[in-house]
């Protein structure tokens, strides 16, 4: 399959895509060791922030990492016939308590639709509830089409 095209995405492509999304997966980084889990988020694209919900219980692997202030990237892509969208955005997760949220914020809260926490075999009362705001330092996307030979 040879690229026929790869293209770096402009900060409208980028914002239109990520606005359109809401899934991604988060990678989070603690000296050598890596952690990834798929999330959903909320995106405000006038300040290009993400805002993202996370479920963790008590003893969870997830929960030992974010309390670490790890390095965090956020990638978001797709694949429509021939073409690859995806964007990547590089910072650190910033905890946000919920007595500081504005209107603006919780919107974007909402906006990050999963996870449902009906799926957790802990009950409600044993989860932890965090959100966190990613203000991206780097933000960018590429868009690349590739020739099927079809």
């Amino acid at each position: 399959m040879p690229i026929d095209q790869e293209t770096e995405m402009t900060r409208a492509e980028v914002d239109d895509f990520l606005s359109r999304h809401e899934t991604g997966v988060l990678s989070l980084a603690r000296d050598d060791e890596p952690y990834s889990i798929p999330i959903s988020y909320g995106y405000d694209d006038e300040n290009q922030r993400f805002y993202v919900r996370l479920v963790s219980t008590p003893n969870s692997e997830k929960r030992s990492f974010l309390h670490s202030t790890p390095e965090t990237r956020l990638v978001v892509y797709d694949d429509t016939g021939s073409t690859y969208r995806s964007v990547i955005g590089k910072g650190t997760l910033e905890k946000i308590p919920p007595a500081e949220l504005t209107p603006d914020q919780i919107a974007q809260y909402g906006e990050a639709r999963r996870p449902l926490f009906e799926i957790w075999a802990q009950g409600r009362d044993e989860l932890d509830i965090e959100l966190y705001r990613l203000e991206p330092e780097t933000l960018g996307g590429r868009r690349i089409v590739v020739d099927r030979g079809e």
